[in-house]
């Protein structure tokens, strides 16, 4: 399915703007996340920040949430709820396993696991200069987050890669669903799934939430990843992709290393070296690419 065959939904201009937006939100997620870890347990910061942000979208969007799940087939929100709880919950499992690094270039695979998926499981077929710009963004990942070469493949590598399996099933399913649910209860609902996933985690792995060693950093930190990261992150990703197509989503979304990379300078005093740099530039080009070419395709079919 094509994006011009799309049910009516926001603008292309809105919807990538909000994933750019997304990726700013979340690469300033990123440092910030490896501060707490070093304090905090990482299944019960993770326990706390998603039934922070459940709370506050059931707060905003209840009447929705209820009549969607009185009304709404339960696959409908319960597949892509559970698919990216346990990518984003895996995800922060890698960062305390490994390498930040590794961890940011494994997940951003999605880039080119999204478009598999939505081909062998919808048969979505797209245009070659697409899927080009899809598969060089890669080397540009690459350079940026490795800038030389994996210091290895563990466990936290394994996992860091099934969480970028799991992000492109949620795009994926995340577009066919909202078409039954609204962008607000699916955000909602991925919420609460991601919550019931990292306390069953904190329960099992860690015997309970501990947050005795939380202090207000610690906390402020916890409040800027449940409210903008999770509620906010979640709602513009549904919001976007009632615009634009998943593989589009997952693109602009490689966007975030480089984000990462901006804002580890400004808090950390981290520089990029000159193949952090050039993979940073080719990850931009990738994604104007992406743009001229929808830009293009447009253009031919109006003609």
């Amino acid at each position: 399915m094509e994006e011009t065959d799309r049910k009516k939904g926001i603008s292309r201009g809105l919807a990538e703007a909000l994933i750019v937006l997304q990726s700013v939100v979340y690469g300033f997620g990123d440092p910030i996340s490896k501060i707490a870890f070093d304090v905090v347990p990482v299944y019960a910061m993770m326990s706390v920040r998603y039934s922070i942000a459940f709370a506050v979208c059931f707060l905003l969007f209840h009447k929705r949430i209820i009549k969607t799940i009185k009304t709404v087939p339960l696959r409908a929100w319960l597949i892509p709820g559970m698919c990216i709880g346990l990518s984003y919950l895996l995800n922060n499992v890698a960062l305390a396993m490994t390498e930040a690094t590794s961890v940011a270039f494994l997940r951003s695979m999605s880039v080119i696991i999204t478009p598999a998926l939505a081909f062998l499981i919808f048969r979505r077929r797209y245009r070659w200069q697409q899927l080009l710009a899809q598969i060089l963004v890669l080397p540009g990942i690459y350079l940026l987050c490795v800038k030389g070469g994996l210091s290895g493949f563990g466990a936290g590598e394994a996992v860091a890669l099934l969480a970028a399996a799991l992000m492109a099933a949620t795009l994926v399913l995340s577009q066919k669903y909202l078409e039954q649910v609204d962008p607000m209860s699916m955000t909602a609902l991925q919420g609460g799934c991601s919550a019931v996933l990292a306390l069953a985690g904190c329960v099992m792995f860690e015997g309970g939430i501990e947050m005795s060693q939380a202090d207000g950093k610690v906390w402020a930190i916890i409040l800027y990843l449940a409210i903008a990261c999770t509620f906010l992150g979640y709602l513009m990703q549904n919001l976007a992709l009632t615009g634009i197509s998943e593989r589009s989503v997952s693109l602009i979304q490689s966007l975030c290393p480089v984000m990462t990379a901006f804002f580890s300078l400004i808090l950390l005093g981290e520089r990029l070296s000159a193949a952090g740099v050039a993979g940073a530039a080719i990850i931009i080009l990738c994604s104007l690419t992406e743009a001229w070419n929808w830009k293009t395709s447009s253009d031919d079919q109006k003609e």
